[in-house]
């Protein structure tokens, strides 16, 4: 299986004046046909918008949200009723051991409900899984870390 994808990436800062400097504007939009436009800067580290999504958030929301969406298939194939999924993944910008500036780790902590009576030990032995088939943490060159937590709801009360 191969699939494409396309996007239109516009420098929408270029209406600010030209980059030289270093106080060019970092704004652009992110353009994928029939999608929202996506605004973007770069972190404030670098010169950008605080207040815009940057390359090192959209990253670590590609790495979350691919593998919060293997797990619910994983789940749904084993027929482990997910009634709620919540993540907080952090990610770790720094110098690796080539000199280059790279992410070094990421964590994904998501929390997850899943139905009364469910198997919680499977249900937790999944994001394994997951880990190993998500399409965007197979495509990064360090390690994604998952510290997940997974709760069965409570048992509705026995009917009077």
């Amino acid at each position: 299986m191969e699939l494409r994808y396309q996007a239109r990436l516009i420098w929408t800062g270029a209406a600010e004046g030209p980059a030289q400097g270093t106080g060019f504007s970092r704004a652009w939009r992110l353009e994928v046909p029939g999608k929202p436009a996506i605004l973007g800067s770069s972190d404030p580290h670098f010169g950008g918008d605080g207040a815009a999504h940057n390359p090192e958030d959209l990253l670590l929301a590609a790495l979350a949200s691919c593998h919060m969406l293997t797990y619910l298939a994983l789940c749904a194939k084993a027929r482990i009723p997910v009634l709620a999924y919540d993540d907080a993944p952090t990610g770790q910008l720094g110098r690796r051991e080539d000199g280059r500036t790279g992410f070094l780790e990421a964590t994904l902590r998501p929390r997850v409900v899943i139905a009364a009576g469910a198997d919680v030990a499977r249900a937790e032995a999944l994001h394994e899984t997951a880990g190993r088939h998500c399409f965007i943490a197979a495509s990064v060159a360090f390690p994604v870390r998952h510290q997940p937590q997974v709760m069965a709801a409570a048992a509705p009360a026995p009917a009077a």
